[in-house]
């Protein structure tokens, strides 16, 4: 049996998928977080831990941009998680 790659979306706490993306270059980790987010329902929440600075500013801004609800945690010191709810 494989273990998934850290790429691939996983059920996360309550239900939420999540999606670890900390060293993935920008853009990949916005196209990234955008085809984890269409497999989802309207309403449902998806989870993405990313590198702190451009790639948590350019994924924020483009998720936002397409309509969707963004919200930041601050993990630890350059690592931040992204809790966006799909709408749409």
């Amino acid at each position: 049996m494989s273990t998934p790659s850290a790429h691939q979306p996983s059920p996360g706490a309550a239900g939420e998928t999540s999606l670890d993306l900390r060293g993935t270059p920008c853009p990949l980790n916005y196209i990234r977080s955008k085809l984890a987010l269409e497999k989802l329902e309207s309403g449902a929440w998806l989870q993405v831990e990313l590198d702190a600075g451009e790639p948590e500013h350019m994924v924020m801004a483009g998720l936002r941009d397409a309509g969707h609800r963004v919200e930041r945690e601050p993990l630890q010191p350059g690592i931040v998680r992204l809790r966006i709810r799909r709408d749409g």
